[in-house]
Order: structure tokens, then C-alpha cells, then sequence
């Protein structure tokens, strides 16, 4: 596995000016837990602001156009994220996939565009409560990466994989170790078929869902957890730092 634990902090539509100070304390504060790799994926309005501001935290975006430019009124490309600072986008969140209908298709085109675009890449992927209990969940998850995973041969440098089983989404309930340890194997063992052991040894696989700093030291402990994509804990620089400190102490265990 990896060396450090990746801690990444989504934003979603939240943010504006006003939470620079948020980012300014997460940034300080990450500087003294070297241990963890801190990262967080503001909205749109505040990628450059961040960036402006962070000295040591990794700055990223929560999407990206397939595209390179032209006439997609609204949209950003992944050459505009770089072009603001970014230096990673989250792409096939649970959200994108449900309200915006988006298929494993249409992400592993932004895989693609991010990639050229020099971003590293965080890929989500989760199932449903259905799914769930139909004892399908691998099966789908599984699919999901079939489907999205780059064939490249720097993977270990550009790929980080995000399991965020979608019923553990803003719901306050999570997933148990089992269930997470479980799937974060099941996710490894496709890893290795694609990149190989020792290349797949290094691409961190983050878990998603109601993270929070009452249970992070937890999912951090469990085998093939590499880290955490933050939600609503992320908002709060002393919640999300919580979480950061859990990270550090894990690597001192």
C-alpha cells in the first residue's frame, strides 16, 4: 500500500470566499501532520482562491468536462481545472452518476481528458442499498472499475480509487470494517489484474461515506483502506482535522 494516508475533502456545492479561512487553517494545521496527505476539492469559484492560499494541502475539482473546449455552455474542462490550479478531479461520484444520469461511459471519457490535461485522478465507485442486499454490491462495484479503470502504465502516480457505498452518503450510517475491508480487497485483487502487483501496491483505495472524526480512526485501521474522501466533516477545518490527526496516528501505530 501506499506510504501515506490520502485525506481529500469534498466540498460538493458548498463555499465562497468566506471559507478561505476554513482552507488557510486546514493548510496550517496539515503542515504539522506530515504523516497524511491532505487534500481538498472546493467548487469551481474557489479552486484558484484555494490554490492561491495552500501551501502544503493538494487542491483538486469535483468534475470535468470530457472535452477540451467549445461550445458547452457551463461547462469546465480539465485543461481550465489545471489552467486554476487544480491538480486532481473527483470523477463518477455517486451524485454525478444519480442526478446527472452519468455512465461509466461518459466518465472513463473524463478519465481520459483529465489524464491528457496533466490531473491526477480519483475514481469513486459504490453501490446501493439494493444492490447491497440483493448480494450483488461486488459484482457492480467491480463493474464500475471494469469499466472506468485507465490502462496506463503510471497508474501509482495519477489513480486513486473511492469506494463510497452510496447508502453510507450523508446518512450517518456507515459501512462496517467487514463490509469495508471486504469490498477494499475485492477492489485490490482488480487493481493487481490491471496494473500488475507492484504497480496496483501503490494506488491508495480511499473510503467514502460519513467519515467523520468519531469514526475514522476505525475505517483507517482497516486492511486496504488508504485513506478517506471527506463529505460534510470536510466543511470544518477542526472536524476535518480530526480526521487528518486520526490519519497521522494510524501511521504511528
Amino acid at each position: 500500500m501506499a506510504e501515506r494516508p490520502y485525506i481529500v475533502g469534498n466540498w460538493k456545492m458548498n463555499g465562497t470566499r468566506a471559507m478561505l479561512s476554513e482552507a488557510r487553517a486546514i493548510d496550517r494545521a496539515a503542515q504539522r501532520y506530515m504523516k497524511a496527505e491532505v487534500a481538498v476539492a472546493p467548487p469551481y469559484t474557489l479552486i484558484h482562491a484555494v490554490h492561491r492560499e495552500a501551501e502544503q494541502i493538494g487542491v483538486g475539482a469535483q468534475d470535468c468536462h470530457p472535452g477540451a473546449e467549445g461550445a458547452h455552455t457551463g461547462d469546465i474542462s480539465a485543461t481550465m481545472l489545471s489552467d486554476a490550479g487544480a491538480k486532481f478531479v473527483i470523477l463518477g461520484h455517486s451524485e454525478r452518476r444519480g442526478a446527472h444520469g452519468e455512465s461509466n461511459e461518459l466518465i472513463n471519457a473524463k478519465i481520459e481528458s483529465a489524464l491528457e490535461a496533466g490531473l491526477r485522478i480519483i475514481l469513486c465507485c459504490g453501490e446501493s442499498l439494493e444492490l447491497r442486499d440483493s448480494g450483488k454490491a461486488e459484482e457492480f462495484v467491480l463493474g464500475q472499475l471494469r469499466a472506468s479503470l485507465p490502462k496506463i502504465d503510471d497508474a501509482a502516480d495519477r489513480v486513486t480509487v473511492a469506494y463510497e457505498p452510496i447508502w453510507a452518503i450523508g446518512t450517518g450510517r456507515t459501512a462496517t470494517t467487514d463490509d469495508i475491508e471486504s469490498m477494499h480487497a475485492a477492489i485490490r485483487k482488480l487493481l493487481d489484474e490491471t496494473y500488475g502487483a507492484e504497480q496496483s501496491a501503490e494506488v491508495r483505495i480511499l473510503y467514502g461515506g460519513s467519515v467523520n472524526p468519531d469514526n475514522a480512526r476505525e475505517i483507517l485501521a482497516t486492511p486496504e483502506v488508504g485513506g478517506a474522501l471527506v463529505g460534510g466533516a470536510s466543511l470544518s477545518a477542526e472536524s476535518f482535522l480530526g480526521i487528518v490527526v486520526a490519519a497521522s496516528e494510524a501511521e504511528d501505530a
